[in-house]
């Protein structure tokens, strides 16, 4: 009870900073012309003595225009020799100022991974959107407040770079540097997102969970909510067994010194009643399910629901019932976004206080000079690729986020996420880039003893277990056995290449890469029409090795599917 009390007070105090918070970004969307060229002066100021803003003559940018005409729009290639300075300890490359905390680690469109800068300021920036989009999700969801939460975090120090620099993940880190008073608040240990082992992972998430009356579940991607879920119920017996005996189930593949750690913590003291309560549910159904344990009344779940997570929304159903989902954003390692104010709604307004954004029309984005946009340009319904400029060194950064504008707060745009553009495929997180498809068929295609002429990766959604597809025309598959071991390869392959990928497959999100054989001719016919659809020049036109979307999981007609094994 007096926990409670301190908990209350707590929340009183934390509360009124951040209710000015809401009121101060409020008062922003409706001027977000002042807003925006501040904080664009603002970054080129404080950046204007870095080598990059040496490069790029920061000092002589006195408006939006010069400031366009001196910075490219650029993906991280662009900008990675510089990062590539930072990790060697040149912190002034980049960044004006010695207060880079980390690297957050994100998969790239090319074979490295991506290392975002996090600074001081971006984690004041971090705080102040997640403190904004929290309190505005309860003041609905009173019955969550002041709840513990559920959230996996990943390793914060996967490895440093030669200068010394962590570079890891970014919830991670952000769960180790919490204050007390709040990191009691949130269930799962830190150190637990140095296990490898996604399954024990899940486990320990869950053995320090469930015996907690939870009022925040929250993780970007639904599909990790829909695997917690699934453990829960596979592993319900040794749950319960741990819960009633205090223990960790020591089949689990985690390190030695993590889980001696976890073992002096107060949640893996012995709860028999908690452990006889859990029993009652699996005798009712035979099963355990998340909603069994958090009543949807008192839940409120926190994710993405735009993009291409639709199917796994509709699973989250079975699991969860009815309880109330809020998305959580537009929000990766290079910033958030927007903040989304209504459950089951993807769209948000676009956080205006925390970087400079630009944007692109969507059929403008490989022009040579395509129309650039302030946000209050935008129009209702229209389509734009998002370009971000931020404290931390991303300057008119193409981060291929399509988005959609959905209305307007006050003057400033609300935008839904639509997807990764056409160069991308993303079913759970994986964000696999056509620059990687194509490396990956380089690779496997050689010593293969097949001569495939032309091909397409697609996304396949399936309840139990998503996978790729990859269509191939039926001259160009000369033997069955040749194909499997093809697949084999390429699945391993793509695996180096994208290590989200790499992580979905071990986790079992995603399942193995089949092969979808299809009528001679049928890629050309399709190319064919393909053109006449969109327009353009036969001469630049390029066959796509990469379809993003999950229709053609059932416009292709398939001849006949082919499994690794």
């Amino acid at each position: 009870m007096f926990k409670q009390f301190l908990l209350r007070m707590a929340g009183r105090v934390v509360a009124r900073p951040v209710r000015r918070s809401i009121e101060a970004f409020h008062q922003a969307t409706r001027d977000p012309v002042g807003v925006q060229s501040r904080l664009l002066q603002e970054i080129l100021n404080k950046q204007k003595e870095t080598q990059f803003g040496r490069d790029h003559r920061f000092s002589d940018i006195k408006n939006i225009t010069q400031f366009r005409q001196h910075v490219p729009i650029a993906p991280y290639e662009y900008i990675a020799p510089y990062i590539e300075r930072v990790k060697n300890g040149d912190i002034q490359a980049l960044l004006a100022d010695n207060s880079l905390k980390m690297f957050a680690l994100t998969s790239g469109t090319t074979a490295a991974r991506k290392l975002i800068p996090i600074t001081q300021n971006y984690l004041e920036d971090y705080r102040r959107g997640w403190n904004i989009w929290g309190l505005t999700a309860f003041q609905i969801h009173r019955q969550a407040a002041l709840k513990p939460v559920v959230q996996l975090v990943g390793d914060p120090e996967e490895f440093h770079s030669p200068g010394g620099i962590p570079c890891g993940n970014l919830s991670g880190f952000t769960a180790q540097i919490q204050k007390k008073i709040v990191r009691f608040l949130y269930c799962v240990p830190a150190i637990s997102g140095r296990i490898k082992d996604s399954h024990a992972r899940y486990y320990v998430a869950l053995r320090f969970s469930i015996t907690r009356s939870v009022g925040l579940l929250s993780s970007a991607n639904p599909s990790t909510l829909v695997a917690l879920a699934r453990v829960l119920d596979q592993q319900k017996e040794n749950l319960i067994r741990d819960i009633h005996n205090g223990t960790l189930n020591d089949k689990l593949d985690i390190p030695a010194a993590i889980r001696a750690e976890l073992m002096t913590r107060k949640g893996v003291r012995p709860q028999p009643e908690k452990a006889r309560l859990l029993e009652t549910f699996v005798q009712k159904r035979n099963a355990l399910l998340p909603m069994d344990i958090w009543p949807e009344d008192r839940l409120l779940i926190g994710c993405w629901t735009g993009g291409s997570v639709g199917p796994y929304l509709h699973q989250l159903k079975t699991y969860y019932g009815s309880t109330p989902v809020r998305d959580i954003g537009l929000l990766a390692s290079e910033g958030r976004m927007t903040i989304p104010i209504e459950d089951w709604n993807p769209s948000g307004i676009l956080d205006i206080t925390s970087h400079y954004f630009e944007f692109v029309p969507e059929g403008e984005i490989d022009s040579p000079q395509p129309t650039v946009l302030a946000p209050h340009e935008l129009q209702m319904g229209h389509h734009y690729y998002i370009l971000p400029t931020t404290k931390s060194g991303l300057y008119r950064y193409h981060i291929c986020d399509l988005v959609r504008v959905t209305g307007f707060s006050e003057k400033t745009p609300m935008i839904e996420f639509l997807g990764k553009g056409n160069r991308f495929a993303n079913l759970t997180g994986e964000k696999i880039s056509e620059y990687q498809v194509c490396r990956t068929f380089d690779q496997v295609i050689t010593g293969s003893g097949l001569s495939i002429s032309i091909y397409s990766l697609a996304p396949c959604w399936h309840e139990e277990q998503s996978y790729y597809t990859i269509y191939l025309e039926q001259k160009d598959v000369s033997s069955i056995e040749k194909l499997k071991l093809f697949l084999r390869g390429f699945d391993q392959q793509l695996q180096l290449e994208n290590v989200e990928y790499a992580a979905k497959r071990e986790s079992k999100r995603l399942g193995p890469l089949q092969a979808g054989i299809v009528a001679d001719g049928f890629w050309q016919q399709w190319d064919r029409q393909r053109l006449a659809n969109t327009g353009g020049s036969p001469e630049q036109y390029k066959h796509p090795c990469l379809l993003g979307d999950l229709k053609y999981q059932k416009e292709i007609p398939t001849l006949q599917i082919v499994l690794p094994e």
